[in-house]
């Protein structure tokens, strides 16, 4: 049986290249950006002012000039107004270009302004103060955003601020989520005594909705001959298959031989691990990618979070992030040999520690028990006795890469 390691390995040498493509910079949110951005002038691009208040010459305060005429007001977008004594100066608000004839702001707070004339009450004043200077923060043609990350809120506020109408970014593979079996019924339907309704495929899609890919959905019935021909086909028009059910040891568990069938390298099958034991992946020749996961929904889930995100998140070149780690919260025992994906609700305490408080539900069927909880905590398949306080890696749900 394939070591959770030994499988997150064979996953992650499986990463590709599916592209680029362009959005307009609005849309673009979440997606990895895939072009260093620029500054196309001077940041800021002037000398900008950064209060409101009077603007002067500070070599008239050097002389002791203390007392100034107001010549004119200038606000935020206004063409810039000059002084021509060393007594004048200009009444000037937050963001206005600072004229060439004056060299520093001093905040209304600290003069007194009176039948047009603004007095000093304030000995100590700094020449070029309250100024965010031309280029201090980057000058013409300096990267200001590198390719490969995500893009943030703050990435669409550099590409705003530098006239970027749209932005290339990393293409999404595309993706088919595939669910199996007759006991599976839509959502809008009532479900027989011996009938479910469909959730893990929309549970999955949600999740890859949340890193801006929108999957399609399948379902096929436990029939060979149809599951064959279905995964054939997705096998050509998709570069990723997600499936959830159908690739245990049951009889009507049809999955596992329409892929040998298909041509697909089985890279493993079962992993040591709980939920999830069952899982496949492998590859067709054509590049597309098989994730086969359990059919119970926690399993599926932690799947999921463990194995396709994190593929995901190489595949779009983001660096690997330094791991997450909760000490938990209270003993907790488990006794077969598998690494143990314990679901946990977070949280901290007065010394910054991240605590693990497990919720035990009843086993990877049991998916109403994923709303309690934030996490899973992995476990280590070398001991079954885990004590309070240890300390082990957190894999966060609904959570960016």
């Amino acid at each position: 049986m394939t070591t959770v390691e030994e499988a997150e390995k064979l996953v992650l040498a499986q990463t590709r290249d599916y592209g680029t493509q362009s959005l307009p910079f609005e849309q673009a949110l979440g997606y990895v950006l895939a072009e260093n951005l620029q500054a196309d002038r001077d940041l800021p691009p002037f000398n900008r002012v950064t209060m409101d208040g009077i603007a002067v010459k500070h070599a008239a305060i050097e002389k002791g000039i203390h007392t100034f005429r107001i010549k004119a007001t200038q606000a935020a977008g206004d063409q810039p107004v000059e002084i021509n004594e060393l007594d004048e100066c200009i009444e000037i608000m937050t963001g206005a270009v600072l004229p060439a004839s004056v060299d520093t702001v001093i905040r209304y707070e600290d003069v007194e302004i009176s039948a047009g004339q603004a007095s000093l009450n304030v000995i100590d004043v700094k020449k070029g103060q309250n100024l965010h200077l031309q280029g201090v923060d980057k000058k013409q043609n300096d990267v200001i955003a590198l390719s490969g990350q995500l893009v943030s809120p703050a990435i669409i506020s550099v590409a705003a601020s530098v006239g970027k109408t749209h932005l290339l970014v990393k293409k999404m593979p595309r993706v088919v989520i595939i669910s199996s079996g007759d006991e599976l019924v839509d959502v809008d339907e009532t479900p027989l005594p011996y009938q479910i309704r469909k959730s893990n495929s929309y549970t999955v899609k949600a999740v890859l909705k949340q890193h801006h890919n929108d999957a399609d959905i399948l379902h096929i019935p436990d029939e060979p001959n149809i599951t064959r021909e279905k995964i054939q086909h997705c096998l050509q028009s998709y570069d990723v298959l997600l499936l959830s059910g159908g690739i245990s040891m049951g009889k009507f568990d049809y999955i596992p031989q329409a892929l040998e069938e298909s041509e697909v390298e089985k890279l493993f099958h079962k992993v040591a691990q709980r939920p999830g034991k069952p899982f496949w992946f492998g590859r067709h020749n054509n590049g597309a990618l098989v994730f086969a996961f359990p059919g119970n929904p926690v399993a599926t889930f932690m799947c999921l979070h463990r194995y396709f995100l994190t593929w995901l998140s190489a595949t779009l070149g983001l660096p690997a992030k330094a791991p997450l780690y909760a000490a938990l919260g209270k003993d907790f025992t488990f006794q077969p040999a598998l690494q143990y994906y314990l679901q946990v609700k977070l949280q901290s305490n007065r010394q910054g520690q991240l605590i693990a408080m497990p919720v035990e539900g009843n086993g990877s069927g049991d998916f109403a028990n994923l709303a309690d909880t934030e996490a899973f905590l992995e476990l280590p398949l070398e001991k079954n006795e885990f004590k309070a306080g240890e300390v082990f890696k957190v894999w966060r749900f609904n959570h960016d890469f």
